[in-house]
This record gives structure tokens, C-alpha cells and sequence, in this order.
């Protein structure tokens, strides 16, 4: 009878743990920006070019330069935010991508950084190169790209 006791406990942190879940997963939406170097040409991708690139099937900028890829572990909660809220797929339909490709030899797998500041620095530090962060700060090294 006494454990009749810690189920309302138990169902209470279940739901706390829940709704805390769902509050961090929904306070991403809009709040991810796609980043490039400032040697970047363009200042916004459509949907399917951002896709294509994040999915690494394009691999150059219009300008014929390069594109390297930086992203997040996939069990990153900024990383799924980036493939639900701007590319509008799941983080394993990217990760279905690049292994496809990677296996099949036609592609290398995007570089990963272990952190957003890690993220930022590389991208900031390598010409052609995209990636994601929460939201850039004024001084960032770095230029947005509008998702359209």
C-alpha cells in the first residue's frame, strides 16, 4: 500500500520531465540560425539547397567554391532543432543521407564539431564552410543565411 503512495510522486516527475522536454524542444523553433563564412557569396539558400547541402549532394557554391559542412552530434538538441525547424526532415532521415553516401563512396560525411563555440570557430575559420548555432551575437565572424 505504501507504494500506492510514490505513484503520484513517480507520474508527477514523469510529467515535469515531459513538459520540460517539450518546453526546450518547442523554445528552439526560430531560434537556430544557419551560418556560413564571410567568404561566402550568397546570403540565402531556398529550402532545397539548404537540404541539398546539409544532406551533402551539393557540394559547391554557386560561385564554384567548395562547401564544407559542420554540424552537431546527432543526439545534440540544436542539431535535431536545425533538421526540424529549417530543413524540415528528422535527424536520422539526415543521418540515413550521409551514410548512404559515405558507404556508397560518393560523399564524405559532414565534419562534426563537439559544441556550438567549437561550431562557430570553424566555420568562422574555414572559406565555403555552413553550419548552425542558437543565435549568433554581434561580434560573431560570421554571416546568417536566410532559409527561404
Amino acid at each position: 500500500m505504501q507504494s500506492l503512495g510514490l505513484w503520484p510522486n513517480n507520474w508527477t516527475l514523469s510529467g515535469v520531465t515531459l513538459l520540460f522536454s517539450l518546453f526546450l524542444s518547442s523554445g528552439m523553433a526560430g531560434a537556430v540560425d544557419v551560418i556560413a563564412s564571410k567568404s561566402v557569396s550568397v546570403n540565402s539558400l531556398s529550402l532545397a539547397s539548404a537540404r541539398a547541402i546539409f544532406g551533402m549532394r551539393q557540394v559547391k557554391w554557386p560561385d564554384g567554391s567548395p562547401i564544407r559542412v559542420f554540424v552537431l552530434p546527432d543526439d545534440h538538441v540544436l542539431h535535431g532543432a536545425v533538421c526540424k525547424e529549417r530543413l524540415n526532415i528528422f535527424p536520422y532521415q539526415l543521418r540515413q543521407s550521409w551514410d548512404r553516401l559515405v558507404y556508397s563512396g560518393m560523399a564524405q560525411a559532414p565534419s562534426q564539431a563537439m559544441n556550438e563555440e567549437e561550431l562557430l570557430i570553424k566555420v568562422a575559420a574555414t572559406p565555403g564552410a555552413i553550419g548552425y548555432v542558437r543565435k549568433v551575437k554581434a561580434n560573431d565572424p560570421v554571416k546568417i543565411l536566410n532559409i527561404e
